[in-house]
């Protein structure tokens, strides 16, 4: 049975893990902290960079001598494999550390069975322990292993009666400098952002991380069906962040020579791409999280796939009583089909109030 000490140990580990986010693409993020025979901690750290050191190697690196005899609290199971760094249960067996608490098994074929080498030098191994906050810390990573697309969080700003913008389509500013800056925070944790023609054409967005030190930029994505949104000059051309542009596959796209474009089929239903296409190209282009930033007509498409992850609302405390709704045609016509949702946090960002949450239903695997 954990003790108070293993549950604190590993839940600064979860905490760690999260500095990775936006940083670590194609790898997960991982959090490790060390405690000496009598309990102390000696060492902790995470994995910063893909190709840099993993978890562990900061986390023993810090302890040195003293992780003999030790235990060590993993978010995600000790890697088995050599990649560009060694496998970490080898590393663990040769620090001398004889207990290693894990949160999450790793899925991932090419390095899972790190349990298992650990065991059979003679360390004892617990999984399980804050399984379920270690696997939110990790969604993105593992929804991507596990079902080979993107993890995808929806953004949308709105008022207290759920408008986008006025009847006359303005919008500026719906909701708080506050929550724009909360915003930024969300650009960067993810490995690409992206946006529909619709939102290319009103808005001119820029799409770049801004005010977040040491923040690494996404990859900007606008999906533009007809070619037709994104314009010389369009400010996500301006070389701040890689953009790609994804068209339809008998798209006329000969003026975005030049520029990386894929083409991807149409939709089955409706306009616009197939989402489960678009998502595999960026799968294929190691995204492993995507900030949908569109409109609703694009994120009703992406509802109607199963295809939302978590749903991130600012509400601010405005009434419009007319305009476009967040949320366009997502495939639902009654409410027995309606996408049900857990909350997971409500904060205050200034005025206004950022609601998060994730389906409770099963996902369409793609």
């Amino acid at each position: 049975m954990a003790t108070a000490a293993d549950v604190n140990a590993m839940r600064r580990a979860v905490m760690l893990a999260a500095r990775g986010l936006g940083s670590t693409r194609p790898n997960p993020v991982v959090g490790c902290v060390i405690l000496d025979a009598s309990g102390h901690e000696v060492g902790a750290g995470h994995h910063e960079r893909a190709g840099g050191p993993h978890a562990e190697v900061h986390a023993l690196r810090r302890a040195g001598v003293l992780a003999r005899g030790g235990t060590a609290y993993v978010t995600l199971e000790p890697c088995n494999h050599t990649g560009r760094t060694g496998p970490c249960a080898q590393a663990l067996i040769e620090a001398g550390v004889t207990r290693v608490v894990y949160a999450v098994a790793d899925p991932n074929p090419q390095a899972e069975g790190g349990a298992d080498t650990l065991r059979a030098a003679g360390v004892t191994v617990e999984r399980g322990l804050l399984a379920e906050e270690a696997e939110a810390g990790n969604a993105a990573w593992l929804t991507s292993v596990r079902l080979r697309r993107p993890w995808v969080r929806w953004k949308y700003a709105a008022t207290l009666d759920g408008r986008t913008a006025a009847a006359d389509g303005t919008s500026r500013w719906i909701t708080s400098a506050e929550s724009r800056a909360d915003v930024h925070r969300l650009r960067a944790e993810a490995d690409a952002v992206l946006v529909g023609s619709g939102t290319a054409r009103a808005d001119d967005p820029h799409l770049a991380v801004r005010g977040i030190e040491g923040a690494l930029q996404p990859l900007r994505v606008v999906v533009d069906t007809e070619a037709a949104a994104v314009k010389p000059g369009a400010r996500v051309l301006d070389g701040t962040a890689p953009t790609l542009i994804a068209v339809a596959e008998d798209a006329d796209a000969g003026h975005l020579d030049g520029l990386d474009v894929v083409r991807l089929p149409r939709a089955d239903r409706g306009r616009g791409l197939a989402v489960p296409a678009l998502l595999a190209a960026l799968h294929a282009r190691d995204v492993r999280s995507v900030l949908l930033e569109g409109g609703a007509t694009l994120a009703g498409a992406f509802a109607a796939e199963g295809a939302l992850d978590e749903v991130v609302g600012y509400l601010a405390p405005v009434l419009l009583g007319a305009g476009p709704a967040a949320l366009g045609d997502a495939g639902i016509t009654t409410i027995g089909e309606a996408l049900r949702l857990d909350v997971t946090d409500t904060t205050r960002i200034g005025p206004d109030l950022r609601i998060t949450a994730r389906p409770t239903t099963t996902h369409k695997e793609h």
